[in-house]
């Protein structure tokens, strides 16, 4: 490419940064479900109509907060991986970086979780879906590298499953546990446990699963 069309790329990027920036910042005042495109482009400083050239709704815009959220979890994943221990000790870390990552970052957790709710539209699909799917196959190659790990060092049972498999498995479980963690800690009480508690008993029984016999 010429000097003019990588700047101007180079702008567009950086155009759209803050876009998401703003995006990211109305999500953590008033929450996602509320956030509306008119109150991104004030944020950004910005009119309507350039916020659509980027963006072709709210829902479009959600992606890209979520491919963000996506390489947020992908570098706690990898430093996770780079613990002590062997592969099943790394499902483990792995599974209390997911942990950290709800608590420490609420916008993005929130974006995951709706973005798990969504049925990719395939080809048809535009660049900002097609780059958060992307971002998700790098957070799930860390797990699966782990899985692989832990079946050759032997500490996962060869027989738990295709890698790729229970990498999907384990992120449909842990969703489900924080989100229960999250939203039911009235109920967890009333039953006589804590959140803490819960999310220590399903890291237990996964690694459990996982662990050879």
């Amino acid at each position: 490419m010429s000097d003019i069309t990588d700047r101007r790329q180079e702008e567009r990027e950086r155009r759209r940064a803050d876009l998401i920036d703003a995006a990211q910042a109305v999500a953590a005042e008033v929450g996602i479900e509320a956030m509306t495109m008119d109150e991104v482009a004030r944020k950004a400083r910005l009119s309507r109509a350039l916020l659509y050239v980027y963006f072709e709704d709210k829902t479009d815009l959600l992606f890209a907060i979520c491919e963000r959220g996506l390489e947020n979890l992908r570098a706690r994943f990898e430093a996770a991986a780079r613990g002590p221990g062997n592969g099943l000790a790394q499902i483990g870390a792995i599974g209390r970086a997911f942990v950290d990552f709800s608590r420490a970052e609420p916008v993005y957790y929130d974006a995951l979780s709706k973005f798990a709710m969504h049925s990719p539209a395939g080809a048809d699909g535009d660049a900002n879906e097609h780059r958060c799917l992307a971002a998700g196959d790098r957070v799930h190659d860390v797990f699966v590298a782990c899985i692989e790990r832990g079946i050759a060092d032997g500490s996962i049972r060869a027989d738990a499953g295709p890698p790729a498999l229970l990498s999907l498995t384990l992120w449909g479980y842990m969703l489900g546990v924080i989100q229960l963690a999250a939203t039911k800690s009235a109920v967890l009480e009333h039953r006589g446990f804590d959140a803490g508690r819960v999310i220590d008993q399903a890291l237990a029984l996964a690694t459990d699963a996982l662990g050879r016999r």
